[in-house]
């Protein structure tokens, strides 16, 4: 009804998936990053966990990851988890496509039949990867019958990969005691969140656009009362901007404002509303109590910087005693605790953020950190404060705690008091004062750099990385970019100098490694750190 009076051509916030409008936040790439690293990067044959409220896009995401995964690769999928042990194996088999004529019912005929092929498809070079979704549904026992179907193995690696996705009662579920061995075979964990302000906004804007729509009728109240309205739910999102966009066609609005939004989410999902705000309240008011009571600390002034990175200047005042742990450090000394081998699903994030294909660079290769992975994939390690990292703009990995038990982390965003970061795949917003207590400074960063571009430029330098270099100088500085015959001479050591000091560099005019990546992160391109938090 309301198409042609918003010149669209079709329904934008249709609840059907449809992969034109799949819209990928930062956190559903991380999640998608983690499936395929479960699946094709290490998982050594372990559970794979994915969790997510009711509606952000658990089930979008695993359609997605059907179809990036490789040609070798078999799949069963079950729909309908409310199944028993014998059901269960037998519609897995059934997936599979699997001859199972006079063994239904047979527990063991069945499970003889999967491990026959299992063994058959391991020999020619396949992987099998059983998908379960709703797994909340499932039952005890058919959750423990899904644990014994890893024990399916050869002395080195073992023959299915399985996947959970489920909402979060899955992960109560799992903390159960009588599943601690099922719980402990989970080699990577995502808990997909709700869109953020910014990205309900862009996720609304993205759907109007592949609809056809040249304006956008939502105005920035209404955008901002439709984030609240639905958490951020991307399902809910759709239910009621369709009914406020059919609201403005009833009452001739072009502009769909605070006030229609409001209306149209109490038309559409008053209940649903309600259950949100009661599930979550509790914490949102534990959130701004912590907001409230963290306190500030400059200790990461104070940390020692690498060769390349100069440190910040003492502050002008004595330093304050250590403040006492927080909720904030006491809930990331936990989650600390909890986590280990964390490397892999950390370098895998990165990769996936730059959309480097995982078939192409090996996140295990990727985790040594040559200086360069790939053609045209750098990788840098070092040291700074958290300043110096948030002038570059863009994720990367920090090392927390203290040897043997290193963590590391993927840093997602950086505001004035408080941090994101991400912890094998779960999001953590703490105080800088938190972070601080764990981390001492080290991090490790990958970042897109041309193939003709070397690794050092230096005084009477010409060539394509010199004019690569002062093309990004000029967005630095808007000075002249890069000549037919450019050369790295005084005028451009002195840019570069000016460069180095801006982003906490060691000011020697060489373009190494460090100042290659300050003028990357000059580039629109690629991800970027979130500054949403404060």
């Amino acid at each position: 009804m309301y198409l042609e009076y918003y010149g669209l051509r079709e329904a934008p916030f249709s609840i059907t998936p449809d992969p034109r409008y799949v819209f990928l936040s930062d956190r559903h790439r991380d999640a998608l990053a983690h499936l395929l690293y479960g699946i094709g990067k290490g998982g050594s044959g372990g559970f794979v966990q994915l969790t997510g409220e009711v509606g952000t896009g658990k089930t979008t995401l695993c359609r997605l990851l059907l179809e990036q995964l490789p040609d070798n690769t078999r799949v069963a999928l079950v729909l309908n988890p409310k199944l028993s042990p014998v059901e269960l194996v037998e519609a897995v088999c059934e997936e599979l496509k699997l001859d199972i004529t006079g063994r239904q019912g047979s527990l063991k005929a069945l499970t003889d039949s999967l491990n026959a092929f299992l063994l058959d498809a391991y020999a020619q070079g396949l992987r099998v990867v059983l998908i379960v979704d709703e797994a909340q549904n499932l039952s005890t026992e058919s959750l423990e019958q899904v644990r014994l179907l890893t024990n399916l193995e050869t002395p080195t690696q073992k023959l299915l990969q399985i996947i959970l996705l489920g909402q979060p009662e899955l992960r109560e579920l799992l903390d159960r005691p009588e599943l601690r061995q099922l719980a402990q075979r989970i080699t990577a964990r995502y808990h997909l969140t709700p869109l953020d302000t910014a990205e309900t906004e862009a996720y609304v804007r993205h759907r109007m656009a592949v609809a056809g729509c040249a304006r956008q009728p939502f105005s920035r109240l209404g955008l901002k009362a439709l984030y609240r309205r639905s958490g951020g739910i991307p399902r809910l999102i759709n239910i009621i901007a369709d009914r406020a966009l059919m609201a403005g066609y009833a009452r001739e609005q072009a502009n769909l404002g605070e006030r229609l939004v409001d209306r149209a989410a109490d038309e559409a999902l008053p209940g649903h509303a309600r259950y949100w705000l009661r599930r979550h309240g509790a914490w949102a008011a534990l959130v701004v109590l912590a907001l409230a009571g963290a306190a500030v600390t400059w200790a990461w002034q104070h940390r020692a910087a690498p060769p390349g990175f100069v440190a910040e200047p003492e502050p002008a005042r004595p330093v304050p005693a250590p403040a006492p742990a927080d909720d904030d450090s006491e809930a990331l000394r936990t989650a600390l605790a909890g986590e280990s081998d964390t490397a892999l699903f950390a370098f895998t994030q990165l990769l996936s953020r730059w959309h480097v294909d995982a078939e192409r660079v090996s996140v295990r290769d990727a985790a040594r950190c040559p200086a360069l992975i790939a053609p045209g994939l750098a990788c840098l390690r070092g040291r700074a404060s958290l300043d110096q990292l948030a002038r570059f703009d863009r994720p990367l990995i920090l090392l927390v705690g203290k040897a043997p038990h290193e963590t590391h982390v993927v840093l997602q965003g950086v505001g004035k008091d408080r941090v994101r970061i991400d912890l094998a795949g779960q999001r953590h917003e703490v105080s800088r004062a938190a972070l601080a207590q764990f981390w001492d400074g080290a991090f490790t960063v990958l970042w897109r750099v041309p193939d003709n571009v070397p690794a050092r430029l230096e005084r009477g330098a010409n060539g394509p990385g010199v004019a690569w270099a002062l093309d990004h100088l000029k967005t630095f500085d808007g000075g002249a970019g890069a000549t037919p015959t450019a050369s790295f001479d005084a005028a451009m050591q002195a840019r570069v100098e000016k460069l180095q000091q801006a982003y906490g560099i060691r000011a020697d005019g060489i373009i190494g490694p460090e100042t290659l990546f300050a003028l990357s992160s000059l580039d629109d391109d690629g991800p970027h750190l979130s500054r949403t938090m404060d």
